[in-house]
């Protein structure tokens, strides 16, 4: 047998096949869960041999990755057991499918508009309440090492390896079993925001998490969100290794008030017209299409 043709990456599929519902969320979910467990053993480990010097900060490339691959297993699997039956049909992963706007101008509005998100969490993560000392040494450890370390993992691994789990295994799943884009995007969103595991990780998550849902259903494309999962965390690695910046803990202690509104606000407009632009796009479709016989 052979794949229906599909402008998708070859690393993409062996797991176009699997299409989760609401129940296979929850499935990809518990072997994430188990992956990360996985992955706090091997740093537990690394980490003894490693000791506290220079080597400890490259644990996090080993243990990092190691979280996705049971989940990675269990939905490869599930795929080439679906795609032996006859008749079977797969949707993949990555699908370039841009008329106006161009592939490059989508790319510019997606890069904008998540810088744009960016900002506008700003004052929702600032209410909260001051983030434990625990979590904060732990986020301060993914971006205050090495400033090449940090970004390999943080802004080249999670948008690798999350955008393929909650774009394009959770919403793709959802989209093509027709569920309504709102609430396919909404909960590929929320699911997005929980695998972060606190509120002031997943308050953004879940807000640029809704802007990246609707890119991929707009485009098919999970290279484009990939490019903005990877912006914006490669802009919080820069940003915690600037000196000037790195102890400020909100823009709304770096910005006078009348301009951070200002900007606020310009940020604001900005994902309005980003969005009226990609509501021209030509939907890539989100039907599943059969596997052909040889």
């Amino acid at each position: 047998m052979r794949r229906a043709h599909h402008a998708n990456y070859k690393v993409f599929a062996a797991f176009e096949g699997y299409l989760p519902g609401w129940k296979g969320m929850f499935g990809l979910l518990l072997w994430l869960l188990v992956g990360a467990v996985a992955g706090a053993v091997v740093s537990a480990i690394l980490g003894h041999i490693l000791g506290s010097g220079l080597g400890q900060e490259y644990v996090l490339l080993v243990s990092y990755p190691i979280q996705f691959i049971p989940a990675m297993i269990y939905a490869a699997s599930r795929s080439a057991a679906i795609t032996t039956f006859p008749g079977a049909k797969v949707l993949g992963l990555d699908r370039n499918r841009f008329s106006s706007p161009s592939g490059l101008l989508c790319a510019l509005l997606s890069v904008l508009v998540v810088c744009a998100a960016s900002f506008v969490c700003d004052p929702l993560t600032a209410v909260l309440p001051e983030m434990p000392e625990s979590l904060k040494a732990s986020l301060e450890s993914m971006t205050g090492g090495d400033l090449w370390v940090d970004l390999l993992c943080v802004a080249v691994f999670a948008p690798f390896f999350e955008e393929w789990l909650c774009r394009g295994m959770v919403l793709r799943g959802l989209l093509g079993r027709g569920i309504k884009p709102v609430w396919a995007i909404a909960a590929s969103a929320a699911f997005f925001a929980l695998i972060h595991f606190n509120p002031w990780q997943a308050i953004p998550a879940f807000l640029v998490g809704c802007l990246m849902g609707f890119v991929y259903y707009r485009t098919g494309s999970l290279k484009l969100t990939m490019l903005m999962h990877c912006v914006n965390n490669a802009s919080a690695v820069i940003l915690s290794h600037t000196e000037s910046l790195k102890d400020f803990e909100s823009w709304m202690d770096v910005i006078p008030g009348r301009w951070f509104w200002l900007i606020f606000a310009a940020s604001v407009l900005v994902i309005v017209l980003v969005v009226k632009a990609m509501l021209r796009t030509e939907l890539p479709g989100w039907t599943a299409e059969c596997v052909e016989e040889k």
